[in-house]
């Protein structure tokens, strides 16, 4: 029999930041991939180390669209993910909009940060 691992790696001590990993014999599969939210403390987490290599992740499954689900993707792939990443249509969609709707947010945070030192 083949063995299946589940490995949590967000969204195991807050209710945010959701991803799990499945390793199986022949693949490994990212379900959820997202950005740690709320709190500093937890919100400090998104600059952490991804804790597998994302080079070596074969797919991504999105539950939903939420930013807490799917707000890691552009590191994901930032830092060498290049598998598919699987959803249903409108989760698509939407999670196109959110994560561009989240870059102009943090672009604009980033630079009243910059102007207030």
């Amino acid at each position: 029999m083949s063995e299946v691992s589940i490995t949590f790696l967000g969204a195991t001590d807050t209710v945010t930041g959701s991803r799990f990993l499945i390793t199986g014999p022949r693949s490994r599969v990212l379900v959820d991939c997202g950005m740690f939210q709320g709190m500093k403390k937890d919100r400090l987490k998104n600059w952490e180390p991804f804790a597998s290599d994302p080079r070596s992740i074969d797919a991504v499954v999105l539950s939903h669209a939420h930013l807490d689900h799917s707000g890691f993707l552009p590191v994901l792939v930032k830092e060498g993910f290049t598998g598919a990443i699987y959803s249903t249509r409108f989760t698509k969609e939407l999670t196109t909009v959110i994560l561009n709707d989240s870059a102009r947010l943090q672009t604009e945070d980033a630079k009243y940060a910059q102007k207030k030192g």
